[in-house]
């Protein structure tokens, strides 16, 4: 990392909004760079000044930070265009009236309120290092970092809000079923796969069938597709399975996945899927892939080849 990336990068890391890599090669260049530690600190310094600062926050502007952050969560759901000159931006003014006179902390400060407006929420319900399944409110979901299975049959969740802290509950506890859900969702593969492997049991729920489905379709790591895959076992007779895995037939790039597919049709024939694996025979260049095929149709009694 440069001086000038580090500089950029010390407000998000001081609330915990660096991916875990970026962290620690932050940290690294802070323990060699005595020019980038005097920037760390004035951003303490920075934040315990503003933190003395009292104002009154409209709930709507809380309301709107939760909404921003949900979207960058799910992975960047279209936000509602505002007014110009509503009090969004009478408000961003204000602020950049008050800091006008701090020179060359004014960006810096700018950023650092925008990302008090979204945590203060937070940071007010969740003092101290939470143990159970407590969220900052209904209608936000701290950033997930880590989901580990535990053998007692608990789940722990790493969560990254102000500060990084973790809680833990049963699978049955739709507070853990939430944040499995987003988990699903995190731009980390690691804990997209962790979270959908976790999901194998809760497959009737609807949210998490859709979310198995839209993992199997969507997502760009093959592991998790084939956690997804994995997951869906049980729900091989949906209709809506059914559709998802003949799209993997047709086409995923993953000859494993399209090999999974096939094992799920087995579970649950129907006949609308022979013509599909008549004509996966057609085309497919995987020996293993079309050897299942083959077997299958036989296994069916109907033909190889389509007519």
């Amino acid at each position: 990392m440069t001086c000038d990336s580090v500089t950029k990068l010390i407000p998000l890391y001081y609330y915990g909004e660096l991916t875990p890599d970026e962290e620690d090669q932050l940290d690294q260049h802070l323990h060699e760079c005595s020019a980038c530690g005097v920037q760390m600190e004035q951003q303490r310094k920075l934040a315990a000044a503003l933190d003395e600062r009292q104002t009154e926050i409209p709930a709507f502007l809380l309301d709107e930070c939760r909404e921003d952050l949900m979207a960058a969560i799910a992975g960047g759901a279209p936000r509602q265009v505002k007014p110009a000159k509503g009090p969004w931006a009478l408000f961003l003014e204000a602020m950049g009236s008050t800091l006008a006179g701090l020179g060359r902390f004014k960006q810096p400060l700018g950023a650092f309120a925008l990302l008090l407006l979204g945590f203060v929420a937070a940071r007010l319900t969740s003092f101290g290092a939470p143990s159970v399944a407590v969220l900052p409110s209904d209608n936000v979901i701290s950033a997930v970092r880590d989901v580990k299975a535990e053998k007692d049959g608990s789940v722990k969740i790493q969560l990254a809000d102000t500060r990084n802290y973790e809680v833990s509950g049963r699978l049955q506890d739709p507070n853990i079923q939430r944040l499995i859900l987003a988990g699903s969702r995190d731009r980390d593969a690691a804990v997209r796969v962790a979270s959908v492997g976790l999901m194998k049991s809760l497959a009737e729920s609807p949210q998490v069938l859709d979310s198995l489905i839209n993992a199997l379709q969507n997502d760009p790591n093959d592991s998790v597709r084939l956690s997804a895959l994995n997951g869906l076992k049980q729900m091989a007779g949906d209709e809506r399975v059914t559709k998802a895995l003949q799209q993997v037939l047709l086409s995923d790039a993953n000859s494993a996945m399209r090999q999974g597919a096939i094992d799920l049709i087995v579970m649950r024939r129907d006949d609308s899927t022979v013509p599909l694996l008549q004509n996966l025979m057609q085309r497919e260049d995987n020996p293993a892939v079309r050897l299942k095929a083959s077997k299958t149709l036989k296994d069916w009694n109907a033909s190889i080849g389509s007519f």
